[in-house]
């Protein structure tokens, strides 16, 4: 037979899928950075107050922060990393800014990325060497130096203090 022309054969059509086969997910995009699944996410106030609220007798770690902000996504995957070496004695949960909004205030969450730890319903504050400031707002180097952080947290608050001192002093690690 012969083809009219200027006129194109379409292709075959696929043969259908039977009923209830499932097609394989579509590869991740190279560059999108990637959140940590592996962990908690909060998401309302009600949830970070019963989280904080209901553990007796581990600490509970906070990073407050935007999921898909670089330096959270690197934090998130030290966090997730980390999270069987302190299991034992530290519940970790990310919670997003922008979908739960209501501490922003509360605890001057102004940085990309903010760790905070919590004991029996209470902030717990660290003495890090900079003062004023109580909480980690910058990429911890690696996973032995958060299980650091989180043990000596854990070991003050078991004692009863409000106020811990980091076992390192960070006002020196920074300098320009």
């Amino acid at each position: 037979a012969r083809r009219a022309e200027g006129v194109r054969e379409l292709p075959s059509p696929r043969p259908l899928q039977a009923a209830g086969a499932r097609r394989p997910p579509p590869p991740p995009a190279p560059s999108a950075p990637r959140m940590a699944h592996g962990l908690a996410h909060l998401h309302s106030a009600w949830a970070v107050e019963r989280a904080v609220a209901d553990e007796e007798s581990r600490v509970v770690l906070l990073r407050f922060g935007h999921d898909c902000d670089p330096e959270c996504v690197l934090m998130d995957e030290l966090l997730l990393s980390a999270k069987e070496a302190v299991q034992a004695t530290c519940s970790i949960y990310l919670v997003d800014v922008t979908e739960v909004p209501d501490f922003s205030q509360q605890y001057e969450l102004y940085d990309p990325c903010t760790l905070m730890f919590f004991f029996r319903g209470r902030h717990l504050q660290l003495e890090l060497g900079f003062g004023d400031r109580y909480k980690i707002t910058w990429p911890l180097g690696s996973t032995r130096e958060l299980a650091d952080v989180v043990e000596a947290v854990h070991r003050g608050a078991q004692q009863g203090r409000d106020l811990i001192v980091a076992s390192r002093d960070y006002s020196l690690a920074y300098r320009y």
